[in-house]
This record gives structure tokens, sequence and C-alpha cells, in this order.
């Protein structure tokens, strides 16, 4: 059966192009704050355009003192980040209590042209519904470039929100996951209740 994209309208993450957005700061403050969830603890990350990354924190991280802006230029930039991640912060919690199945934030992930079409087009995987690497591949009309589409996948910096789990294989089995195959298992269980499987 062939995957097609749910394009009702719908509130969904906003992708803001940080690779052209140009400042008078050499380097915007990023804000980095680690929480608890049901799959472990994630490390949020944003700078005052949106969220930049979503990971599972690692050992180092879970180490790291807050983040702290001494310049006074840079706290408006700082605020604004600090915003980005409260309104994240808010919408993981009604996701994981099954109250939220659209994110709606603004995304400032850094990448390539061509990954920032991957990415759009894996938000565009509704809740409750998975699809393979060639059906995104095909979304964006490139139906040939199935492993660059696999590696744009590999290389989501916003885990959850841009929503590479619900990426499986055509035979429907689960394929690889940056944070492991039980957290994936562990977050389409949690969208089960609508889950559908689409094959190409």
């Amino acid at each position: 059966m062939e995957f097609k994209v749910n394009r009702e309208f719908r509130m969904k993450p906003i992708f803001v192009d940080s690779n052209s957005i140009k400042t008078k700061n050499t380097q915007l403050p990023l804000v980095d704050v680690i929480v608890d969830s049901p799959v472990g603890k994630l490390l949020l990350t944003a700078n005052s355009f949106g969220l930049t990354h979503l990971t599972v924190a690692t050992e180092i991280e879970l180490t790291k003192q807050d983040s702290i802006v001494s310049n006074d230029a840079l706290l408006d930039d700082y605020n604004k980040a600090a915003q980005h991640i409260e309104n994240t912060k808010q919408q993981l919690s009604e996701y994981f209590d099954g109250k939220r199945t659209v994110f709606e934030l603004t995304l400032a992930p850094k990448g390539t042209e061509f990954q920032h079409q991957v990415w759009q087009a894996l938000v565009d995987v509704n809740y409750g519904e998975s699809c393979s690497y060639s059906d995104i591949a095909n979304i964006i009309n490139r139906p040939k470039a199935v492993r660059a589409v696999g590696a744009a996948n590999g290389a989501n910096p916003i885990a959850i929100i841009v929503p590479c789990h619900r990426i499986i294989g055509k035979s429907g089995k689960l394929t690889g996951y940056a944070y492991g195959l039980e957290m994936k298992q562990s977050l389409l269980d949690l969208e089960s209740s609508e889950f559908r499987i689409w094959l190409s």
C-alpha cells in the first residue's frame, strides 16, 4: 500500500533556516537543559531562533553546569532561547501524558538543504503512523536517494519532535535508531492507540 502524507491543516513544528541567519553576535547563546522523561534524561538545546537539539543526555552532559550569560547584549537572545526550552518542556510533558499528538514549536537545527527536506518530511509523518526510507524519498521527489534519506534520518538532531522513530523497514520490522531499538519501540508503543503501518 502506498504511504500518503495526511496534509490536513494542523499546526506543526516550524523550521527556521539557521544556516542563513545573520546576527550581530558572532555566536548566539545556547540554553541547555536536561529533563526527565519516560525514555530517560533528555538534553534540550535552543538558541533565540528555536530548538536546535533534543537528544538523550550522555554521562558527560549530565555533569554540565547550567548555561550562564555574562554579556548583557546577549541577554535578550538568552531569554528567547529559554522560552523555546520552556515551550518544549511543556509540550513534551503533554506528549508523554498522551495529551499531545502534534508539536507546535519553532525548530532551528543546522543542516544541509537536503537534510532539512528530509526532516520536514519526517514531521509530516503523523502521530500513530509510520513509513519507510523509500516512502520519505518519494515524498521529497528523490526516489533514488533512499540511502541519503537514511543518512539524513540518522543525523536528525531533534529526536521525538522530528519523529525519526516512525521510520521502519519496508517489511514492517524496526530499523536502527540512534538511541536504541528499546527507546524506539517505547515511543511507538506510546503512540500505539493510533499506530498504523503503511508499506509502500
